[in-house]
């Protein structure tokens, strides 16, 4: 199989300006979509469409090609998907006699990526022959089944009627919602060249749990955070109660159950070279002391860490202007 990896990165942007070729996290956001590529094992070619002189000569700095540049109607803001895949696809076809098989769509605004879902997407529509594509999708956080349409009138409509009366019904009991979150769509060339869409009718869908798009400056932050996390070389200190063990309202740590997703998170930022210090309040209250149990229960628990501190000030709330939230670091690696 012919696969095409195709980087749509245009050089107008009015919600983060020149945000394709913006640095984050050490290099062009663009960058990283060309690295993507480069790591799949699956992609033969990387191109990039761009209307832009500056943009073409970032891309092929990082190793894509940019054998033309987009004309000025597929880069505005109305222009669609479907129009930069067709005159790129036209133009390969036309003036190289080359038309892949695939075309995978990695649009540049998603700096973070695994590239085995590349892989893994691409496979998925080599071994079913029928589907014209598949989208990344996310589990919806919002439920489709209690929204409304309202008529002028007032009147309101549900969105969905397959299921009578759904609205009313409790959330647990109704199917999941996915919304496809475009970080990686693979289409077949023929589906664009000859069927003129950019999916087809049998679409299938690879479910994604984690979503980088960037389209606002708290998004463009939120993902430079997430980039510098993953970097390696910096120090981390984590509390040990309340984050790596359940918290003991008795201050009787023994019994203490680990977390194992923040575990796992702690013992992947160990491995990729960052410095991992424990920080704990045992004993503070209490005089008790609970070095021997906490080292027995952090070898139990398998966690990796450089420092083991103890007489962290006890105290009702901790304000840091370097806080990292829970959820935030566990849903890195898990």
């Amino acid at each position: 199989m012919e696969v095409l990896a195709l980087i749509p990165a245009r050089s107008g942007s009015k919600s983060v300006m020149d945000k394709n070729i913006r640095n984050i996290g050490g290099k062009p956001m663009l960058a990283y979509s060309v690295c993507h590529a480069k790591e799949s094992k699956s992609i033969n070619r990387i191109i990039v469409s761009t209307d832009s002189r500056k943009y073409a000569e970032i891309a092929r700095k990082y190793g894509a090609e940019t054998p033309f540049l987009r004309p000025a109607e597929y880069a505005a803001d109305t222009a669609l998907d479907f129009d930069v895949f067709l005159h790129a696809l036209e133009y390969l076809r036309d003036t190289e006699n080359y038309v892949p098989d695939i075309v995978v769509q990695l649009r540049p605004t998603y700096p973070v990526r695994d590239p085995k879902d590349i892989d893994r997407m691409v496979d998925l529509l080599i071994q079913n022959p029928e589907a014209d594509s598949v989208r990344c999708v996310a589990p919806a956080k919002e439920i489709a089944y209690k929204m409304w349409r309202m008529d002028q009138a007032g009147r309101l409509r549900p969105i969905l009627g397959d299921i009578e009366e759904a609205y009313n019904m409790p959330r647990q009991q109704l199917p999941p919602i996915y919304y496809q979150n475009a970080c990686i769509d693979v289409i077949r060339s023929r589906t664009i060249l000859d069927a003129h869409s950019m999916s087809g009718s049998y679409i299938l869908g690879y479910r994604m749990e984690h979503n980088y798009d960037i389209d606002t400056e708290e998004e463009f932050a939120r993902a430079d955070r997430y980039l510098k996390l993953l970097s390696g070389n910096k120090k981390f200190v984590f509390d040990i109660d309340g984050v790596i063990a359940e918290y003991r309202e008795n201050l009787d740590y023994a019994d203490a159950k680990p977390n194992r997703k923040m575990v796992s998170a702690i013992n992947h930022l160990y491995d990729d070279g960052n410095y991992i210090v424990l920080f704990t309040a045992r004993g503070t209250k209490t005089g008790i002391d609970w070095e021997d149990i906490t080292k027995r229960q952090m070898e139990d628990w398998g966690v990796k860490y450089h420092e083991l501190k103890f007489q962290k000030p006890d105290a009702d709330f901790y304000i840091d202007d370097k806080m990292i939230g829970i959820e935030e670091i566990t849903g890195l690696f898990c």
